[in-house]
C-alpha cells in the first residue's frame, strides 16, 4: 500500500510537471521564434526600403556597402534582387557566392515578395533543427514592385538560449520529483503507521484474546484523525470480543463443574435403583434414563473437548507424528482385539515433527479411532498411516466400515450431524467437528473420501514444523 500511495503521488507530480512544463517549454521556444522574427523582419523591410532608389536608377553601389556592414556586425546574410529574381546586391559584394537564389528554402521566399507577399512566422525555434529563419521582403516603388530583399539568418544563438531554459527546466522538474518524494515518504509512512498498528493488532487479537491474553490498545497512535478513529473503534470491538470469549470461557468452566457432578450423581442414582424396580415398564423406562443419562454424559464430554478445541488459540507445540501415533494405537488396541479389529500402523519413520494445541495429536486420534471402531466390522482392520509429503506430513485412518455417501461427505463435519444410516451407533456426532477444529487451528487441510474396498478414509495434511 505505501507503494501504491507514493505511485500516485509522484503521478500527480509528473502530470504536473509535465502539463506545465512541456506548455512553458513551447512557449519559451515559441517566444524566441517570435523575437527573431520580429528583429529579422524589421531589418529586411529596412533594406527594402533602401533599395528603392538603387533599383530605379541600377546602381547597387548605393546598397552595398550597408549590406556588406551588417552583415560583418550581426552575421545576417542579405541579397537584393531585382524584379526578375536576379541577383542586384549582396552583403558579400555583389559575389552572392554563399547565397543560392535556385535553393527552394531561398527561391520560395523570393517568388513570395516578387508576388508583393511578406513572409510570415512559421514553426516553433527547436533546439535540433538547424534550418536558418529566411526572409523576404518587396521592394515597391509608385506600387509596383521593382525586387525584393532577403535575409538569412543563422539560428545557433538562440537555439542555444532556448536549450539553456530547457535543461532549467528540467533540472526544475528533477527538483520537484526529489522534493515531492521527500514529502511523499515521511507523510506516507504517517498516514499508513495506524493501518500498520491495526494489522498488527488484528493478529495479536487472534494470538493474545484468544489465547486468553488482552490485545493491545492502537487508538492513539500517530496518523489522520480518521484512521486514529477506527483505531479507538477497532479497541472498543477487541475489547467486546475479549469480554465474550472470556465470559465463554467462565461459562464453559462452570458448565465442566456444575454439570458434569449432577449428571454422574444421576447415573449413580439410576443404577442404584436397577434391581429395585420389578414392574416391567418402568423397568423399560429406568434403563431408557440410564441411556439417555449415559448420551448426555457423552455429549457432555464432546461439548467440553469442542470449547478447548476453539479455545486452544495461537499456542502451538511441536508433536513427532510417529511417535504420537504409535503411543494412541498402543492404547487403542486393546479395544481393537475386543472387538476383534486389527489396528495397523504405517510411518514414515523419519520424525517429522508439526505444530498442535496442547494434546491436539491425542485428541484428534482419539476421536477417529473411536469413530472407526465403531463402524469396523469384526475381523477388518483399521490402517493409521503417516506419510512424509516435501514440505508436509499426511495423517489417515482408514477403516473398513459402511463409509459414507459421496454427497454426505461435506456435510459429516458438521457438529452434531450424523448419517441417517448410523442413528442406532452411539455417539455425540462432534467427533469429526472437533477433529476440524484442531487441524485449523495447526494450519492443516482434512480430507475425507471413500477408498476402494469400502470403508472411509480421513487425511489431515500438516506443514512441517
Amino acid at each position: 500500500m505505501r507503494v501504491r500511495l507514493q505511485g500516485i503521488v509522484l503521478t500527480l507530480v509528473a502530470l504536473l510537471v509535465f502539463g506545465l512544463g512541456i506548455p512553458l517549454a513551447i512557449s519559451i521556444a515559441a517566444g524566441a521564434q517570435q523575437d527573431l522574427f520580429l528583429d529579422r523582419l524589421t531589418d529586411t523591410a529596412r533594406f527594402a526600403s533602401l533599395a528603392q532608389r538603387p533599383l530605379l536608377d541600377n546602381k547597387a553601389s548605393l546598397i552595398n556597402p550597408d549590406l556588406v556592414r551588417y552583415n560583418e556586425v550581426y552575421g545576417v546574410q542579405v541579397a537584393v534582387v531585382d524584379q526578375d529574381g536576379k541577383l542586384f546586391a549582396s552583403s558579400l559584394g555583389g559575389s552572392g557566392a554563399r547565397i543560392d537564389l535556385k535553393a527552394e528554402r531561398i527561391s520560395g521566399p523570393i517568388r513570395e515578395a516578387l508576388a508583393g507577399r511578406r513572409s510570415q512566422p512559421t514553426g516553433v525555434l527547436m533546439p535540433w533543427d538547424s534550418t536558418p529563419l529566411v526572409l523576404s521582403e518587396p521592394v515597391l516603388a509608385d506600387g509596383e514592385v521593382r525586387g525584393a530583399v532577403l535575409t538569412v539568418s543563422e539560428t545557433a544563438a538562440e537555439r542555444a538560449d532556448v536549450l539553456w531554459w530547457w535543461l532549467l527546466l528540467a533540472a526544475g522538474g528533477i527538483l520537484a520529483f526529489t522534493l515531492a518524494l521527500a514529502v511523499a515518504v515521511p507523510v506516507v509512512r504517517w498516514i499508513l503507521r495506524p493501518v500498520h498498528r491495526l494489522d498488527d493488532a488484528t493478529g495479536a487479537l487472534v494470538a493474545s484474546v484468544l489465547g486468553g491474553g488482552e490485545a493491545e490498545p492502537v487508538g492513539e497512535s500517530s496518523g489522520p484523525p480518521e484512521l486514529r478513529q477506527l483505531g479507538r473503534s477497532f479497541d472498543r470491538m477487541a475489547e467486546s470480543v475479549s469480554g465474550a470469549l472470556a465470559a465463554q470461557r467462565a461459562f464453559v468452566a462452570d458448565a465442566s463443574h456444575q454439570l458434569r457432578n449432577p449428571l454422574t450423581a444421576l447415573k449413580i442414582r439410576l443404577g442404584n435403583l436397577e434391581g429395585h424396580v420389578v414392574d416391567e415398564p418402568a423397568a423399560a423406562d429406568l434403563e431408557a434414563a440410564r441411556v439417555d443419562a449415559s448420551r448426555l454424559h457423552q455429549i457432555l464430554d464432546g461439548l467440553l473437548t469442542m470449547a478447548r478445541a476453539e479455545a486452544s488459540g495461537s499456542a502451538l507445540d511441536p508433536v513427532v507424528l510417529d511417535e504420537a501415533v504409535a503411543e494412541r494405537v498402543a492404547d487403542w488396541t486393546v479395544v481393537g482385539e475386543a472387538r476383534d479389529v486389527r489396528l495397523v500402523v504405517e510411518t514414515s519413520g523419519d520424525g517429522a515433527e508439526v505444530r498442535m494445541p496442547p494434546r491436539g495429536a491425542e485428541t484428534i486420534l482419539d476421536a477417529l479411532l473411536d469413530n472407526a471402531l465403531k463402524f469396523t466390522a469384526a475381523g477388518t482392520e483399521i490402517l493409521v498411516a503417516v506419510r512424509r509429503e516435501d514440505a508436509r506430513v499426511r495423517l489417515s485412518v482408514r477403516d473398513h466400515g459402511p463409509g459414507l455417501r459421496p454427497d454426505e461427505l461435506d456435510r459429516a463435519l458438521d457438529r452434531f450431524w450424523r448419517s441417517p444410516a448410523h442413528q442406532n451407533v452411539p455417539g455425540s456426532g462432534l467427533g469429526l467437528a472437533i477433529v476440524s477444529e484442531i487441524v485449523a487451528h495447526s494450519g492443516g487441510e482434512l480430507e475425507l473420501d471413500l477408498p476402494e474396498g469400502g470403508g472411509l478414509r480421513i487425511s489431515m495434511v500438516f506443514p512441517v514444523a
